[in-house]
């Protein structure tokens, strides 16, 4: 049987990964996939770097329309990244009819809808495992594996470098700002680093696992980002006090009224796996109504991890390019004309428990004052923290972490603690979830 010819679009730390892993396992690979499975064509436009890296085993272009022109081509590896080129790319190579891989999170959670309905009409694949926490298998788990649960929810640690921060500052006591320089400068960070410390690349990947969890159209522009740019090293360490580990967690829920789709700093308890994955690993955790809990533990991003994402993903099509396309795995897990129209819930609908911290005054009352207005808020205590000021000091921190409630009553009720005049400065809110 002829070998499926590969193009590959950008030879950079993933692309070289893919090519040499490919080239590496060739044989393991065949014997899986049933046939060869070779890249034909590289473009990228550092010519010089990927002859070199290509070594002359493949053409080497630096116009990338023409591979997804080229007729030999059948399926093409998108990794230029990005939401220009790259989906200009992606689209031209279903109009052609040629399968499509990629590990572009952000392409298909802003245009995962436009992408799947072209294949869909084209009868050709898009696969992405690599677009959502690197090597690990976590597309695969919930479009195949899972598939006879109801999923009831998903929060992930997925995203490498805010968890190597946290990390850094739970374990030496830092502030933020000095973990990320040397985030930066260990090569975990980016030199712009917003889109991880912002938690936009961990949205762009909640967006994409909601979807195929729920059954629902990609909506990220309806998600909540809050990354971890603002938190405050005491703020960990209260957290560790009180039993709990701060992570920044990608989460989405089913609730009776809709979908829950949020990344923000979560308060989690110690006692939770999930809560001990530290430095630059990532883990996923999701609750099936039959299953229970499974987690997925693993390297969220790098050369070779990711590659193995990719390369799973061409040996899936090459198993399946001959078959009906009627008969593949959809590509969010439900067949297209079967998926849901539940609303994105906003935030202010939210229900969850609640860390706050406030500088209050060391008087008698204010405690009294805090707790009172919560109760009116239908508020309850789930455990407070009170610490002693420093010497000299008349100011302290109180620390309260609440049951669940919603988010707008917890905000109403900041608004009336800030106005006491005992509450000095701004209220630091952080969610927490049980996880159990």
């Amino acid at each position: 049987m002829k070998p499926i010819k590969v193009g590959l679009l950008g030879i950079g730390t993933v692309g070289a990964g893919t090519f040499n892993v490919l080239k590496r396992n060739q044989e393991e690979i065949m014997r899986r996939a049933g046939r060869s499975i070779e890249i034909a064509m590289v473009a990228d436009l550092n010519l010089e770097r990927a002859r070199e890296l290509t070594q002359g085993e493949c053409e080497v272009v630096n116009d990338a329309n023409l591979v997804v022109s080229n007729p030999e081509i059948d399926i093409v590896i998108e990794l230029i990244g990005g939401y220009g080129i790259a989906k200009e790319l992606v689209l031209k190579a279903i109009a052609n009819g040629k399968h499509v891989v990629t590990a572009n999170k952000a392409l298909l959670a802003t245009h995962g809808n436009e992408i799947f309905a072209a294949a869909q009409q084209k009868g050709v694949m898009v696969a992405f495992e690599a677009a959502v926490a690197g090597g690990i298998p976590i597309i695969k788990a919930l479009r195949e594996g899972l598939t006879a649960n109801r999923i009831e929810w998903i929060a992930g640690i997925i995203n490498g470098t805010t968890n190597f921060i946290l990390s850094e500052m739970r374990d030496k006591g830092l502030d933020f700002a000095t973990v990320l320089k040397q985030a930066q400068a260990l090569g975990y960070a980016e030199a712009d680093p917003t889109f991880d410390i912002e938690g936009v690349d961990a949205a762009h990947k909640a967006t994409i696992m909601a979807a195929i969890a729920f059954g629902i159209p990609m909506q990220f522009d309806k998600a909540h980002v809050e990354g971890i740019a603002r938190l405050e090293a005491v703020d960990i360490r209260y957290a560790e006090e009180l039993g709990y580990r701060i992570k920044l967690l990608g989460i989405t829920k089913r609730t009776e009224d809709g979908i829950e789709l949020r990344v923000h700093p979560t308060l989690i308890p110690e006692k939770r796996l999930i809560a001990n994955v530290e430095g630059a690993m990532n883990a996923v955790l999701v609750q099936g109504d039959a299953v229970g809990a499974t987690l997925y533990y693993g390297k969220g991003a790098g050369s070779e991890p990711t590659a193995s994402a990719v390369i799973a993903d061409l040996v899936d099509i090459t198993r399946l390019a001959t078959a009906d396309p009627e008969h593949r795995v959809p590509h969010l897990a439900f067949q297209p004309d079967s998926m849901s129209n539940l609303p994105i819930l906003p935030m202010s609908e939210i229900v969850t428990s609640y860390y706050l911290r406030m500088h209050v005054a060391d008087r008698t009352g204010v405690l009294a004052d805090v707790t009172r207005i919560l109760a009116d808020s239908s508020i309850s205590i789930d455990a407070m923290l009170q610490k002693e000021p420093a010497e000299g000091e008349a100011k302290t921190d109180i620390i309260i972490l609440t049951h669940q409630t919603r988010e707008k009553n917890i905000v109403a009720a900041i608004e009336k603690i800030q106005a006491l005049d005992t509450v000095f400065g701004a209220v630091t809110k952080l969610r927490l979830e049980d996880l159990s």
